[in-house]
C-alpha cells in the first residue's frame, strides 16, 4: 500500500481541528446487564447489517455513506479512518466475536499501519496513505489488542499490543507529556494535546518502565484533571498548550468533554458534578452538540454520539437507569423507515449522509 502523498502544513492544521475522535470505553468482555434489558438483539443485529452491508468497503468502514471525491482537508466520503478500525475491534471485543476481531485487525494493519505509527486516514480513491497519526486512535487500537488477548486467551495479541505501545510512547510521548500526533515524514510532533485524547486506562496499559508511566499518567492525569470548567458547567476544556502551558477552547464540543468524563470514570476518577449534571441533561433530551464555556447551548443539535457515550458513561459507573435513558434517546435518532437505504444505521435521510463515528459508536454502546 502506498505511504506517500503530498503533505503540507494543513495535514497539521488538519488533525488539530478534525475528528473530535477519541473513543474511549469501559473494559467489559460481556454486555452490562442494563444492555439486556434495554437494548434487542434486533437493535445490535440491525445496525450491525447497516455498518457491514452499506457503509463498508474493502479496506473498512467508510466515513460517510455519501460518497467524494476524498480531497478535502479533513476526511470525507468512502475515505477510510483508523478510528473506525479500532471501534470495531473494540466492539467485536466487547461481543467476543473472535473471528470479527482477527479480521478486523488484520485490515487494519494492512490499511494504516506505518513505519513509526498507524495512520489516521487511508484514501481508496487516491491511493494515499496520510503519514500522520492520531494518538487517540493509536491508543484505540493498543487497548484493543489488550483487551482481545484478556478475552480471548490470545497471547499474541498483548505481545503486539506491547510492540505498538512501545513505538506510540517513543514517538507521541515528549518528556514525559502526550502530544495529538507524529507526523511520520516530517518526524515532528504538535505542541499541545486535546484532553480527549488522554485515554488514561490505555496509558496504564504501555508496557514501559514503572518510572516512565508514572511520570507519564502523573502529567497526563493532570492536564486531565486540569481542564474542568466549573461546578456550574462540569465539562472540560478542549486542549492544553505546552508551549504557553495554557488551556484553550473555542466554543466546548459536547462529545469531546464527554469524552474527557469517561475516560476519567474509567479509572474512578470521574465527579459527581458531571454525572449529575449528563442525567439531567439526557432524562430531558437537552444534552446539545456545543456550548460556550459557561454552559449556554451554542447550538440544538442532538447527536447520535452524544447519547452512545453517556450510555458508556452509565455502564462504566454501574448507572443503570443513565444507560437505558442514553439508549432510548440514541434510538430516538435511528433510522427506522424500513424504505430507507439508511434503514437501521444513524444518518439524515433527506442528505443521506451517515458518518463512520455516529453508527460506530452507537454499535459500540449496545455491546456494553
Amino acid at each position: 500500500m502506498e505511504s506517500k502523498g503530498n503533505k503540507n502544513s494543513k495535514v497539521i492544521v488538519l488533525l488539530m481541528s478534525l475528528v473530535l475522535l477519541a473513543a474511549c470505553s469501559g473494559n467489559k468482555a460481556e454486555p452490562s446487564p442494563s444492555s439486556s434489558n434495554v437494548v434487542t438483539q434486533s437493535d445490535e443485529q440491525v445496525l450491525y447489517n447497516f455498518i457491514h452491508t452499506k457503509l463498508t468497503g474493502p479496506y473498512g468502514v467508510y466515513t460517510n455513506f455519501q460518497e467524494t471525491e476524498q480531497t478535502g482537508e479533513a476526511a470525507s466520503g468512502h475515505e477510510i479512518l483508523s478510528e473506525s478500525a479500532g471501534l470495531m475491534m473494540r466492539v467485536a471485543v466487547l461481543i467476543g466475536n473472535k473471528e470479527l476481531f482477527a479480521t478486523q485487525w488484520k485490515l487494519a494493519k494492512e490499511t494504516f499501519d506505518m513505519k513509526e505509527g498507524f495512520s489516521y486516514r487511508y484514501s481508496p480513491k487516491l491511493q494515499k496513505q496520510y503519514p500522520v497519526n492520531a494518538a487517540v486512535d493509536d491508543l484505540r487500537l493498543i487497548r484493543a489488542l489488550y483487551e482481545a488477548g484478556e478475552t480471548f486467551g490470545e497471547a499474541q495479541y498483548v505481545e503486539q499490543a506491547d510492540k505498538y505501545g512501545q513505538r506510540f510512547y517513543k514517538n507521541n510521548i515528549k518528556n514525559g507529556y502526550m502530544h495529538d500526533f507524529y507526523d511520520d515524514e516530517y518526524k515532528n510532533v504538535n505542541d499541545s494535546i486535546t484532553l480527549c485524547y488522554i485515554n488514561l486506562s490505555t496509558l496504564r496499559k504501555l508496557s514501559i518502565s514503572d518510572e516512565l508511566r508514572d511520570i507519564l499518567l502523573d502529567n497526563m492525569d493532570g492536564i486531565l484533571q486540569g481542564g474542568y470548567l466549573s461546578d456550574q458547567f462540569p465539562f472540560y476544556e478542549t486542549r492544553f498548550d505546552y508551549k504557553t502551558d495554557k488551556y484553550s477552547s473555542e466554543n466546548i464540543n459536547t462529545v469531546e468533554s464527554l469524552l474527557s468524563i469517561l475516560s476519567l470514570a474509567e479509572v474512578d476518577q470521574q465527579k459527581a458534578s458531571s454525572i449529575t449534571y449528563i442525567k439531567q441533561q439526557v432524562d430531558a433530551g437537552t444534552l446539545y452538540g456545543q456550548y460556550t464555556k459557561e454552559g449556554v447551548p451554542a447550538n440544538d443539535v442532538r447527536s447520535t454520539a452524544i447519547y452512545a457515550i453517556t450510555a458508556m458513561i452509565g455502564s462504566e459507573i454501574g448507572d443503570d437507569a443513565l444507560y437505558r435513558q442514553s439508549i432510548t434517546r440514541m434510538n430516538e435518532l435511528r433510522v427506522s423507515d424500513s424504505s430507507s437505504e439508511l434503514y437501521g444505521g444513524f444518518g439524515d435521510v433527506h442528505s443521506k449522509q451517515a458518518y463512520s463515528f455516529d453508527n460506530l459508536m452507537a454499535l459500540l454502546a449496545y455491546s456494553y
